[in-house]
């Protein structure tokens, strides 16, 4: 699906933006003060980045609630589609539902596997890797997301431990966002770090993950590396 934009346009492209994406995964509500401290990074250069982030629906502000004197201060939090939620997020995701409707009406095929709930949520997850630089293949039977090749985790190997984490993140805040049964569950162990199949399950009910496989929880998972 054509996006319009420049190839190679992704917010997520730069590391220095997933790095910080990933530090308001972790801990939200965070200061520009904050964030330039754990990146070394120029003030500008991190407002330049948390804007880029913004516009993408990645992140949201919000200014401090003060009972003192003194100039409110910005706080930066991961859009999770829950707690923290983005109008541009939300969107996106109707957008995406509507695209998504509109192809399955003009193309018909084969009754679709899921309901029409996780339907459009597989239909944002789709749009957003898009835009992510991925070209996603999914099993709507097995609930799985290929994401091979990774270019990002080839070309940025020593940070892959954060791609994953982050790209686990934004994938269940999309999820998240669009609301329906589906979540990560876990990305599978792969001995090639080029390799990328996403799992996920429905609300309640793991499918196909192996105990070795990693939780999809921003601040706890552990993506499995080399075996």
């Amino acid at each position: 699906m054509t996006t319009g934009r420049p190839a190679g346009y992704s917010a997520i492209s730069s590391y220095s933006r997933v790095e910080i994406l990933h530090l308001v995964q972790e801990q939200p509500r965070r200061t520009i003060t904050e964030i330039v401290a754990a990146t070394k990074l120029h003030p500008n250069t991190v407002r330049e980045h948390l804007q880029r982030l913004i516009d993408e629906g990645y992140v949201v502000s919000a200014s401090e609630h003060r009972t003192t004197r003194g100039r409110p201060r910005v706080l930066y939090s991961a859009a999770d589609g829950v707690v923290e939620s983005s109008a541009v997020q939300r969107r996106k995701v109707r957008a995406a539902a509507e695209r998504g409707d509109l192809m399955r009406r003009v193309l018909p095929g084969e009754a679709p596997e899921l309901a029409p709930d996780a339907l459009h949520q597989v239909d944002a997850l789709v749009e957003d890797l898009i835009d992510a630089g991925f070209d996603p293949l999914i099993d709507e039977r097995a609930l799985t997301v290929e994401l091979t090749p990774c270019a990002q985790a080839e070309a940025q190997a020593e940070h892959r431990e954060v791609l994953c984490r982050v790209h686990l993140g934004l994938m269940q805040s999309v999820l998240s966002a669009a609301g329906g049964p589906l979540r990560v569950d876990a990305i599978r162990p792969s001995c090639d770090p080029r390799d990328c199949v996403v799992q996920l399950m429905l609300a309640g009910a793991a499918v196909g993950a192996t105990s070795d496989a990693a939780p999809a929880n921003a601040r706890d998972a552990e993506p499995a590396m080399a075996v």
